[in-house]
């Protein structure tokens, strides 16, 4: 039986403790008034904003800075590929005048040989 009055005494003390701890943690964490968590809100709102805001402008400037760097490579690129066109253009321009001159040439020597023919085909 002393058993049972013990459990019983611990039970009680544990809820008599209990309910002053949940008294004391309910008088702490007491809802504020409606203006004062409208306030409260709206500081928070504006703190949300504002570092939005600064967050954003550095995605802006990183953005820009990035783009930048691409603009200038990609420029780079052109450059040194219109370069390239422009060198193996030169060198197809050169070859192809070559192989004109060789075609004048031989067209000049065959039209020389047929000056030098007769109507028989045999040479004059």
């Amino acid at each position: 039986m002393s058993d049972n009055s013990n459990d019983l005494g611990a039970f009680l003390a544990g809820f008599v403790i209990g309910g002053l701890v949940g008294a004391a943690t309910a008088i702490i964490l007491a809802p504020q008034s409606g203006e004062e968590t409208r306030s409260q809100i709206a500081n928070k709102s504006n703190e949300f904003i504002q570092s939005g805001s600064a967050r954003m402008q550095q995605v802006r400037d990183t953005a820009g800075t990035y783009s930048q760097d691409y603009l200038d490579k990609a420029g780079s690129a052109l450059s040194s590929t219109r370069q390239q066109v422009m060198d193996v253009g030169g060198r197809v321009q050169e070859q192809a005048r070559i192989v004109l001159d060789k075609g004048k040439e031989q067209a000049s020597q065959l039209t020389n040989r047929g000056d030098k023919t007769d109507a028989n085909g045999s040479d004059v």
